[in-house]
Order: structure tokens, then sequence, then C-alpha cells
């Protein structure tokens, strides 16, 4: 009778850090599309609001670090349950990186608004809209396989993966065009360039989750894998 406390003590202890670190991935959600409204509306009050965000999410990592560090030294779990709390690690590290990404989004912006903005700095903004689109649904569907330890949609996300860094290639390239054409807009494609790889880095942190998502359910580490060796691990 014990053991059964003991047991159901340490899965609610599980189910609750599952659900803050669900909580801290909506939280760095909701920041990325404000990082992205600000941008595209140059807007600096909604900046300003990712900003004091970004103090919230590294303040969730810090909290639910140290409360996993003390489930391992009380409860020294093994097998899956040891697996779940190394792969949480791994998700709210990534999360903290995807806020960091959307906090130099916001940065870009402020700047941007502190003096002038130039009318070539909104030229390719559209283009910069759809790769954070990309992104965003990238994230949302990594949370959502975390959520449910669904190995299938995980794997949807690391097939998408490409997807955003051809994007990413494209606008670069679009944007070098620019800089070519007319040296005026150097300063502010260079801008744009720091923000659209942060938005490529965002879908690499959920293409991330996406595999912790895998390792806690088949124990696998299926990172730098190809996706024909990642389709094999999850049968």
């Amino acid at each position: 009778m014990i053991e059964k406390h003991m047991s159901s003590q340490f899965d609610a202890e599980l189910g609750s850090i599952s659900n803050r670190v669900l909580e801290m991935g909506g939280l760095v959600e909701s920041q990325v599309a404000q990082s992205i409204y600000a941008l595209v509306h140059f807007s600096g009050e909604t900046a300003t609001q990712v900003l004091k965000q970004e103090e919230r999410v590294n303040q969730m990592e810090v909290e639910i670090d140290r409360d996993l560090s003390a489930i391992i030294a009380r409860r020294q779990p093994t097998a899956r349950d040891l697996r779940l709390l190394i792969a949480i690690a791994k998700a709210i590290a990534n999360l903290e990186r995807v806020g960091d990404e959307a906090a130099r989004i916001a940065r870009t912006v402020q700047r941007a608004l502190a003096h002038g903005v130039p009318s070539q700095l909104r030229l390719p903004v559209g283009d910069l809209q759809f790769e954070a689109d990309l992104a965003m649904a990238q994230l949302r569907k990594a949370l959502d396989a975390f959520a449910r330890l669904d190995v299938n949609r995980a794997l949807e996300v690391l097939k998408l993966d490409d997807q955003i860094d051809q994007e990413f290639e494209g606008l670069l390239r679009k944007l070098i065009t620019y800089m070519m054409e007319d040296p005026r807009t150097i300063s502010s494609s260079i801008d744009l360039v720091f923000v659209a790889k942060a938005i490529e880095r965002i879908g690499d942190h959920a293409k991330n989750l996406a595999e912790a998502t895998i390792y806690i359910v088949k124990g696998t580490d299926v990172r730098h894998s190809p996706l024909d060796a990642v389709e094999d691990a999850i049968r």
C-alpha cells in the first residue's frame, strides 16, 4: 500500500511538471506570435510586451529545472520515468531559446523604431510572415506531440523542418539582391537577415522538442538521424 501511494504521488509530480512545461510552451508560442506582429506592424508596445514575457519564460525555466533536480534526487527514477525527466530538461531549454529568438526579433523592432523605420525594411516582411507562420505551426505541432506523447505527430515535425530552411534560404537570396541593387538597403536588410535566422532557429527548436518526444516514448536518441532511420525507430 505504501509503494502504491509513493507511485501515485510520483505520477502526480510527473503530471504536474509536464503541465508546467506545456504552460511554458503556450507562453513562448504567444511570445513568438507577438514578436512577429510587432515586426509586421512596427508596434513598439507589442515589442515591449514580448521582452516582459521573456522574464517570465526565464523564470519558469529556472523553476522547472530546480524541481526536476529535486525529483531526480528524491525519487531516483529509472527507465521511462527517467527518460521523461531528461526530455523535459531538454524541452524547457529549447523553449527558453525560442523565447530568446522572439526577444531578438522584438529588439530589432525597437531598434528600427528608435532610428526611424526605413521604407526598405517593409519590403520583404510578407516573406518573413510566411516563414514565421511555418515555424509557429511547427512549434504548435511539436508541443501537441509532447503533450500526447504522439511519435507520429513528432515525426511530422521532422519531415517539415526542411521547408523552413528553404524559406530562409530564399529570403536570404532576396535580401542579398536588395543590397546589391541598392546599398541604402544594407543596414535594414541585415536586420531582416537576423530576424529570418531567428525564425529559422525557432523551427530548429521545435524539431528538437519533437525528437525529445520520440526519446521519451521509444528510448531512442534520433538526433542527427536521417528520416528513414527515425521512421524505423518509431515502428
